[in-house]
């Protein structure tokens, strides 16, 4: 799964690198801890072009009576995704890219205690998680909401946790997007092995109060 991540990168340059337009009303950058519910930045294919616009990290189906009327949708699994009731029309026709720079996950030690680590290229360059997006509107109230689509982990990420975001190489950008057309095969293929590192960082990110730089920097395990 993913349930954290962080984006360092400046509005500026994540419009530049996905050739999007910018909205006016992103989330604040950097942010060493986006929580589920956070806003969060997303990209979009539309008939002007690409858009780099905010939604909720929180995927709210049609049905939901309320945002939080049942489970909270984070994550859709790229194997089931076209089958789910709440992600099948997504997958199909609401897709979106989310920008990151990196992501957390957690084991355990032998007493319980959840030690976080965290998870980035190797090469340094920002990594594309494939998202779907759903709009949600109730008597006036209005959510555009995203989940990150995960799949099972590959090479190095196996040895913290047996899922990991998929990620869009960016090649594939606009296929994913539905530039090529709503039929493009969905891309749940996994990266190269050598594609991640991780490195241990202090339990404070256990926290989603918790931010700062301090929060992705390395610590002795």
């Amino acid at each position: 799964m993913c349930g954290r991540f962080a984006i360092t990168l400046p509005d500026d340059a994540m419009a530049q690198l996905f050739e999007a337009a910018p909205a006016n009303d992103l989330p604040p950058v950097p942010n060493y801890n986006v929580c589920p519910t956070n806003r969060v930045h997303a990209v979009v294919a539309g008939e002007s072009g690409r858009r780099l616009t905010a939604m909720r990290w929180g995927f709210v189906p049609h049905w939901y009576k309320t945002p939080s009327d049942g489970p909270l949708l984070i994550n859709a699994r790229a194997d089931t995704i076209a089958e789910k009731p709440a992600f099948r029309a997504a997958c199909r026709e609401r897709r979106c890219l989310i920008p990151a720079t990196g992501f957390y996950e957690w084991t355990k030690d032998d007493a319980g205690a959840r030690l976080p680590w965290y998870i980035h290229r190797a090469d340094g360059a920002p990594i594309a998680f494939a998202g779907v997006w759903q709009d949600w509107e109730r008597e006036g109230d209005r959510l555009t909401t995203c989940a990150i689509v995960t799949t099972e982990a590959t090479g190095p990420v196996t040895r913290i946790h047996h899922r990991m975001p998929v990620s869009v190489a960016p090649d594939d950008w606009g296929l994913w997007l539905g530039e090529q057309g709503k039929g493009a095969a969905l891309l749940m293929r996994p990266p190269p092995e050598e594609t991640y590192v991780f490195h241990r960082v202090d339990p404070a990110v256990n926290s989603n109060r918790a931010a700062g730089a301090a929060l992705i920097a390395p610590v002795a395990v």
